[in-house]
């Protein structure tokens, strides 16, 4: 990433340590679309949190996610496209919210660790008391949709058979579940992409530094594809349809914050 993008400015870091330490914190969630930086950011502010003597820990709504095998059942009960991670319904959304009342509650968190690269859970990690914890995630704030915007098609997946269960399931679960606990997250920032092409850009940015560190990652097409469940909620956030409580900073092209 460049030095100009948000997820590395200093001068951002310092307000958002300011907030947490001033209103005491135990919660601060960044929300934002792949590849724009909320990874980064997240461990810049935990760094800052550290050396200032919090226990700061980091959790990705990532790492939530539903094992292979139980989104093999999802998959077979729901809709097959629930072998596939990512929207909302593949994650351990009951122990996120356990995970959420217990860092409120001042008590310890075993965070749990998902592996992308087996694409199941890992292992969990220690027990610690953290001072504040921050969540971070693509679709934290995110909102049901009304039956009409659902029922428009996005991408070629809307077009798979009976992907109108597909949808429904994952905005049932957004409304029933995902948004109860957004409140829980005491401080939330969104950071928020110019559009989805310049999304995909970013992401795919992303695939170009893995090829170069490990000699490994998804080529242009599985990266297309792995894209398209991500689009519908996406776009619908990017458009206002995002929870109220959501603190939004607008990044440019480049990921520089371009108002505050």
């Amino acid at each position: 990433m460049k030095t100009g993008d948000a997820a590395i400015n200093a001068s951002l870091v310092s307000v958002l340590e300011h907030n947490i330490r001033q209103h005491g914190l135990k919660i601060f969630a960044i929300s934002g679309a792949q590849g724009c930086g909320k990874t980064t950011l997240a461990a810049s502010l935990q760094q800052a949190l550290q050396l200032d003597g919090l226990r700061c820990g980091v959790v990705s709504l990532d790492d939530y996610y539903l094992s292979r095998h139980d989104r093999q059942i999802l998959a077979r009960q729901i809709h097959p496209l629930f072998v596939m991670r990512g929207v909302p319904g593949t994650h351990q959304i009951e122990r996120f919210h356990q995970d959420l009342q217990l860092q409120l509650q001042g008590k310890a968190l075993t965070l749990p660790r998902f592996d992308k690269a087996n694409d199941d859970s890992s292992t969990d990690l220690p027990a610690v008391c953290y001072d504040t914890l921050i969540v971070e995630g693509w679709c934290l704030g995110a909102v049901a949709l009304s039956a009409e915007q659902l029922a428009s098609p996005v991408n070629a997946l809307d077009l798979k058979p009976d992907a109108a269960t597909w949808r429904d399931y994952q905005n049932q679960q957004l409304k029933q579940c995902y948004q109860p606990l957004w409140p829980l997250l005491q401080s939330m920032l969104y950071l928020r992409a110019p559009d989805w092409p310049t999304i995909c850009r970013w992401r795919q940015q992303q695939e170009d530094v893995l090829w170069q560190r490990r000699g490994t990652g998804m080529d242009a097409a599985t990266l297309q594809q792995f894209m398209l469940p991500f689009q519908r909620w996406t776009e619908a956030m990017l458009c206002g349809q995002i929870w109220s409580g959501v603190q939004q900073l607008q990044l440019n092209e480049l990921r520089q914050v371009v108002n505050r």
